[in-house]
């Protein structure tokens, strides 16, 4: 294998669609044969990532790079962008509205979680445009 392209649209505002895509490279990599840990910690990235897409951005587009030895991805909103990159990075730390955190979302673990389960992670934020994050997770083929 050379390298997989995906690409995934999020839609903004609608819950019970996030995580789609996460799931989606999920059950590809485990067609793949990556082994579980690089499965885990892609899916738990991405999860976050689509979460916040939706309850910050109002959705976004979603570009994975599947390599026999990393998993590259691309979150890419044309939201409200991030204020405060170092406040946002601290576990707790939340602006979600209080209607998102009564579904249970919004506890300000999003991208603590991002970084904590990527090998690298790039955050590319601009106010009143956007935000990518580039994440890499490291990974052996194990087929």
């Amino acid at each position: 294998m050379s390298h997989i392209t995906l690409h995934y649209d999020v839609d903004g505002n609608d819950f019970t669609r996030a995580g789609e895509a996460s799931t989606q490279v999920k059950k590809t990599l485990k067609k793949l044969g990556y082994n579980s840990d690089a499965i885990r910690r892609t899916a738990i990235a991405m999860y976050e990532a689509e979460i916040n897409m939706v309850i910050h951005a109002g959705g976004g587009t979603i570009d994975v790079d599947i390599y026999p030895d990393k998993i590259e991805i691309v979150m890419a909103d044309e939201g409200p962008g991030i204020p405060d990159v170092e406040k946002a990075m601290q576990e707790g730390w939340s602006t979600a509205p209080e209607n998102v955190r009564s579904l249970g979302f919004g506890a300000g673990m999003g991208l603590p979680n991002i970084k904590k389960y990527s090998d690298s992670l790039e955050i590319d934020t601009v106010l009143g445009k956007g935000t990518k994050l580039y994440l890499t997770i490291l990974a052996s083929n194990a087929s």
